[in-house]
């Protein structure tokens, strides 16, 4: 058994006492040290187990962007003995209340571009106390003022002065600050490993959104598991990291929050990577050492003219995950930074990190081998293991494995089974050397007179004609109930026809392959990282 000593709490505690004087954060020029992390999270978390009623245990929702308070408020949870809950700011009402109801949510830790989506359905809930923040509460007064000024303008954001029922997150500080002198924070460090640390939830491209319960030996064993693996390409304490996916998806919070506190790294808050322009120039200051992005971002910031601008010099280490890399996509990448991007594999129930390459052992076919102390095999439909290199379920074994799902122990055992085996749901096969190469969603398979269609294999083929800005496959059926093959494309040139599209796929593809349907669209539902959202794509054809 990996052995893993202390918890979160006491690790990330003594992270922040050894790395007192170093930058842990910059969002927008402001820099948050290690030693203020610290105590800024002991502040928030004094007035947690002094001003309201929660209790140990209890689960806090934080629903908050890239943001210095996204730290602050994690670790502060944490010493509280409380849970998190990792929420999307983009949530919808339904998905906002069905998530804070599903975990049984006493507070909320709320941005305050996104609060008008609580208030809208607050009456369903069961919150005792809501937290409020703006983007830059902790930037001096008159740069806050400036920047919030520009985030309205821009983005559209409201005021945390616009809902004045809520608590103020610089109110909360100022108020814990004062009590935590009667706190005893330092119980937490005695928190159990197989307490749950964080309920994160699924992500609902397939359907309904669980709760992956996520222990304090989950997230360390991941922690010491990626450390391991990435050996003698680890880079070094105070190696700059560039943080643009979202600390409340599973795989950035794991390297950008967990990962990067514990090896002192400095990281560079990304609020919107969906603003190139201003994405780049936050990271045009720093020779940046680690980026962790997924293959839409690496692709629009290769064809943006000011990001060959920056400074790749020191860059050493550049991660993805949550996708599929397109060969196109990393080769274009390598040419403008020098560096090439190591694929990982993973999954919310696996927090998140089963397997990843290195550059010790790069694979171009693969997604490397598994990480240490971890266990894959691949399986039939019957549950019988399959041979070496032959496609079937992929299923793990490790001490990154959820412990199950929050409250339903019907879906866990549908996944998890009494030897501690996690079926992925996705296609994969495992060669000889132990490479671990994944086909496609179990769910998204398609089957044309009874042979296997797997939607990736067309997507990224399609991806390569000039013209092409998106592509999707799924099933549908005809009148007669039989699946056939539809191909959704976004295009980015006005004479791309379906017919030039037609004759491309017949002459790459075997003929049971080649969609019978080509549909234009003008774009493609998509989650936050960027993931088509083929559930709500295949509920329009079944409508």
């Amino acid at each position: 058994m990996l052995e893993i000593p202390g918890n979160i709490i006491s690790q990330i505690s003594d992270a922040c006492e050894k790395f007192a004087d170093q930058t842990a954060y910059t969002l927008l020029g402001r820099a948050l040290s290690y030693r203020e992390l610290d105590d800024l999270s002991d502040n928030l978390a004094a007035y947690l187990l002094k001003h309201t009623q929660l209790q140990s245990g209890d689960r806090v929702a934080i629903q908050l962007p890239n943001i210095l308070q996204f730290p602050i408020a994690v670790l502060a949870v944490f010493k509280a003995g409380m849970v998190v809950v990792s929420t999307n700011p983009e949530y919808s009402e339904d998905e906002l209340e069905h998530q804070l109801n599903d975990s049984g949510a006493k507070a909320l830790i709320v941005f305050s571009g996104c609060a008008k989506t609580y208030l809208n359905i607050q009456e369903q809930t069961n919150l005792e106390e809501v937290i409020i923040t703006n983007i830059a509460d902790l930037h001096h007064p008159l740069k806050s003022s400036l920047i919030h000024t520009f985030a309205r303008f821009v983005g559209g954001y409201r005021s945390c002065l616009e809902y004045p029922k809520l608590q103020k997150f610089r109110k909360a500080l100022s108020l814990g600050e004062q009590a935590k002198i009667d706190c005893n924070l330092k119980q937490a460090n005695a928190i159990p490993l197989d307490q749950v640390a964080i309920l994160q939830y699924t992500g609902g491209t397939t359907g309904i959104s669980k709760g992956s319960m996520l222990s304090h030996r989950n997230l360390l064993s991941n922690f010491l598991q990626l450390k391991t693996q990435l050996g003698e390409d680890c880079p070094a304490t105070e190696s700059i990291v560039v943080a643009p996916l979202p600390l409340y998806h599973v795989y950035a919070f794991t390297v950008n929050m967990l990962f990067s506190l514990l090896m002192g790294y400095h990281n560079i808050l990304i609020v919107n990577p969906r603003f190139i322009s201003l994405f780049i120039r936050d990271i045009k200051p720093y020779k940046i050492n680690i980026f962790c992005g997924i293959n839409p971002l690496f692709k629009k910031l290769c064809e943006h003219p000011e990001f060959k601008k920056v400074d790749f010099s020191e860059l050493s280490i550049c991660t993805t995950g949550g996708m599929a890399l397109s060969k196109d996509i990393a080769d274009h990448w390598h040419k403008v930074t020098g560096c090439r991007i190591l694929e990982g594999y993973g999954m919310t129930e696996t927090s998140p990190l089963v397997a990843c390459n290195t550059y010790q052992d790069f694979q171009t076919d693969s997604i490397g081998k598994a990480l240490p102390f971890t266990e894959l095999k691949v399986i039939d439909q019957h549950g019988l293991t399959l041979a070496q290199g032959e496609e079937g379920e992929l299923c793990v074994r490790g001490p990154q494995v959820m412990q199950g799902y929050w409250r339903q122990p019907e879906e866990t055992a549908n996944v998890l089974d009494k030897d501690g085996w996690l079926r992925t749901g996705d296609i994969a096969s495992i060669d000889a050397f132990g490479n671990l190469k994944i086909i496609d969603r179990l769910k998204d398979m398609i089957i044309i007179s009874g042979f296997n269609v797997y939607p990736m294999e067309i997507e990224s083929m399609v991806a390569l004609y000039p013209g092409v800005k998106d592509a999707v496959v799924i099933g549908v059926k005809n009148s007669e109930g039989i699946e056939q093959v539809k191909l959704i494309v976004v295009s980015g040139d006005p004479a791309l026809s379906t017919d030039a599209l037609l004759n491309f796929c017949k002459r790459k593809l075997s003929a049971y392959k080649v969609p019978k349907i080509i549909e234009f669209r003008p774009s493609l539902p998509k989650s936050n990282l960027g993931k088509v959202l083929k559930r709500q794509l295949q509920l329009e054809e079944a409508q």
